[in-house]
This record gives C-alpha cells, structure tokens and sequence, in this order.
C-alpha cells in the first residue's frame, strides 16, 4: 500500500463517524432530565470530517510532491507541534529531549545562556535575561528581539527549535543579533554557553533593619529558599527587620506554587490567587495560611517589563491585599497559566489551561500589574562641580564659631549592622541601581511611618475589588 498511515487515519475517522451513536427513538426519560421547555443536554461534536479529509491529503501530497522524500515521522511530528504551537504563544508540545530540558530548568540547572525567551509574531522575544548568566553579563535587556543565532535568521522558526540552538556544548560560542527599541542598528553580541546554575533567591542588609532580597525565577524550591533568606537577614539584624524590599525585576515567573508560597510569606490570611478553566481541575484557589513573617513591616515590591506570570501573582496578591507597595515599571501581562501533560512517547505538551486572577478578581493577561509609584529607566551622571562653586557657612569670612564642643558625644552605636549607608555607599548604589536606591529611600520613610504607629503600606491608588472575574 503506497500511504499506509494516511489510509489508516482516513479509516479511523471513517470508523468513529460510522460508530457514532444515535438517539432511540423512543428512550424513557432519565433521573435528572430537563423538565419540559428546558434545554436538553448537549449532544456530542460533530467530527470535522471535511477538515480532516484536507489533513490527509496534505499529507498525501507532501509524501508525493515534497522535494526530499519525508518520513511519516517527520510530517507527523511537524503536525502536532503546529497544531500545539498555534494556538497561543506559551504552548508548545516538548519532545523527549526539549521535556527533559525542562524539567532541569524548574530544579535548578541547565546548560545554555540563561534567557527566557518568548514568541510574539513570530519573531523571539527576550522576557527577561536571568541573573549571573552569559546573556545579563552580556547586557541582554527585557524586550529585546533575537532575530539570528550564529546568523542564521530566525523569522518563523519555533520557539522550542530556537531555545534548542540556543542551548549546547558547555564553553562553545554562540553569536546572537538583537534589535532593540531606540537603537538604530542591530546589537551582534557573543556569547559563551555556559551550565546555568540558577540561585532563585538572594538577600541582603541594605542599611540596619533594613533588608533586600532578589528572587529571579520561581522554582520549586523557591518559597523555601526566600524563608532561609528572611531567617538570615533578622539574623545579620540581630532582630526583627524594620523592612524589606523584595525585588521582582526581570523575574520571567516559574512554579505556580512557588509563587503561592512566596506570598503566603508576608500574609496572615486571605486569597492570594485563583484560576478558572474550562477543565474542573483548572479552577483552583489558594489562600495564605500565615503568618506574616515580617510581623506587617513596610514591603516594597520592584518590578518592571521583564516581571512576568509567577511574579504577577505575587505582586497582584500583596497589592490587593495593600500589603505591599508596588515600585516600578508596568509589569509584562502574563496571566495565563500552563500545564505539562505527559504523552506515552516520553514527550509532552505545555498548554495554556487557565487565566489566573488575583485575590480582587483582576485579571492582568495582556495587562500587567500596574505599580503605585511609577520608576522610569534612568541612569545618574556624577556631577563634578568646579571647586569653590558652592560655599558652606564654615568657609565665609568672621562666621560665628559652633558653641558645641569638638569632642561632643556621639550616640552610642559600635554594631556594624547599626551603621546606617556611608554617603559614598549611597552614591555608589545610585548609580548602580537606581530603582534599588529610590526604593530604599521609600522604606526608610515607611518605616520611620510604622514606627510612630502608622501603617506599614500606604498605597497611592488600591485596586477596587470586584473587577474584571470574567475571561474575556
């Protein structure tokens, strides 16, 4: 038989047509039936057999007429990834290899460049370059188009086949092109693979009381790791923190329950998140069981366009429940959820199965999260006046004389935890990170706030409840 495979779906779809059931003629009514002048139940879809009879002579031709001769293999794995990838830009079907990667990439470790990239009109698109990789130290920003791998063009190829090349040997080379909005000319970088050993969560002290800790992806063990991190930065305080930025910029997201966990951290109660599906098991909802583990301490949260999904969460739940103020850029509007389900080959498909909301009923697909104070991108120049330029009282001739003594005393303070940001810490940080610097500056005012008895997190604009519920 010339197209054995062919002739057998044609035969199967024949098969289940002429199987399909048909209603008796007279059937008594059932326990439950719809009374009289109700809808009934529906009956099942009709199979498509006009669009199926199109698949299979495709498939015909393409056996026939293709220029190199192509396995039923290959036709029918490119079938299965179009019709998966097409249907929106998270879902994709995984071979055994590209389902292995990504599994590694949820534990922890993983070779490659360390990007997490999307498609947007066929085109690759960075949502965010993860921290201590090839791709940040190359300067690999959110939003940036990757439109050639060792420049070979990528216009149309798969989001599955594009992370393939990306990923490879250990210490070989890789050339990207990126295009970049406000840059006229294309930015070539090279870039050397490397294992990509991912540290989900870091903390430190910024000044006494103060913490700061930086999630860049949620991973299964996430939530466990930024507990560790509080638990060390109360330690390094020697108490209880006064507050604590938690940094969620260019976070691409991960593990749903990750990000559960993560906000359940700095909440008593109340829902955090949940999903409606098509599906019974897609309509979950997760509430925070407490305690807050900053005891209400002010909370700023960053984020900018490369915080996405799992970070949504977390800042759509802190800011609904006015726990946290939400510092930064609009967030990137993912607010769909995928699931993997394993296939009997050793493969799997990744597809969107739910829209997720936050605990007001927001949904942020296409959206974002909006902050309540707006950081737009800036980098600070160091300004270098010529000497003399501005006086101090000090330096004016017969100023009056301080009547305090030189050697009056000083507050008693010898804790290097209790030394608060030397001027030239301050200047350094400003210029480093600039968003980081203004957002200390906030808490410290928060704080001084909460200390007098006011509250911990003042939002300038909270999110009405009873928004958006439908999924439109």
């Amino acid at each position: 038989m010339k197209y054995p495979l062919a002739l057998f779906l044609a035969l199967i779809w024949s098969a289940t047509v002429t199987a399909a059931p048909t209603a008796p003629a007279a059937a008594a009514p059932a326990t439950g039936a719809p009374a009289p002048g109700k809808a009934a139940a529906a009956t099942p879809e009709s199979i498509p057999i006009d669009e199926l009879r199109l698949l299979v002579e495709i498939f015909h031709k393409l056996k026939s007429d293709y220029v190199e001769e192509l396995s039923d293999k290959t036709l029918l794995d490119s079938a299965i990834k179009g019709l998966v990838s097409g249907l929106d830009p998270h879902s994709s079907y995984l071979d055994e290899e590209s389902y292995t990667e990504l599994q590694e990439g949820t534990t922890g470790e993983f070779g490659g460049l360390g990007i997490e990239v999307g498609t947007e009109d066929g085109l690759l698109k960075v949502i965010s370059p993860i921290d201590d990789t090839p791709a940040s130290r190359a300067g690999v920003q959110a939003g940036d188009t990757i439109i050639k791998l060792d420049k070979t063009p990528l216009r149309g190829a798969g989001l599955n086949d594009a992370i393939k090349r990306m990923r490879g040997k250990v210490g070989s080379p890789i050339s990207i092109t990126l295009v970049r909005e406000g840059v006229e000319k294309p930015i070539e970088l090279t870039l050397i693979r490397a294992v990509i050993k991912i540290r989900s969560a870091r903390g430190r002290l910024l000044e006494p009381g103060l913490g700061y800790i930086r999630l860049s992806m949620f991973q299964i063990h996430t939530g466990e790791d930024l507990v560790k991190q509080l638990a060390k930065l109360k330690a390094d305080a020697k108490g209880p923190l006064k507050g604590l930025i938690l940094d969620l910029r260019n976070n691409p997201g991960g593990v749903l329950g990750a990000a559960v966990a993560v906000a359940d951290a700095f909440l008593d109660g109340g829902r955090i998140v949940y999903t409606e599906g098509r599906a019974a098991d897609a309509k979950l909802e997760f509430n925070a069981t407490g305690p807050d583990l900053l005891a209400g301490a002010p909370l700023i949260v960053l984020v900018n366009e490369g915080s996405a999904s799992a970070s949504e969460i977390v800042a759509g739940a802190l800011q609904d429940h006015q726990r946290a103020l939400i510092m930064g850029r609009q967030t990137f509007g993912k607010g769909s959820v995928q699931t993997i389900l394993p296939m009997s080959n050793k493969a799997a498909i990744k597809i969107t199965t739910a829209r997720y909301f936050t605990p007001n009923g927001r949904s942020i697909q296409a959206e974002g999260i909006k902050p309540d104070v707006l950081i737009d991108k800036l980098t600070l120049a160091e300004l270098d006046p010529e000497d003399g330029l501005f006086l101090k009282e000090a330096e004016l001739e017969r100023h009056l004389a301080n009547p305090a003594k030189p050697t009056a005393a000083k507050p008693a303070s010898t804790a290097a935890t209790d030394a608060p940001m030397s001027r030239a810490d301050r200047a350094a940080l400003a210029k480093s990170d600039y968003e980081v610097f203004e957002a200390l500056n906030l808490l410290k005012g928060m704080a001084l706030l909460h200390a007098y008895g006011g509250p911990a997190t003042q939002p300038l604009a909270a999110p009405a409840a009873g928004g958006a519920q439908q999924n439109n």
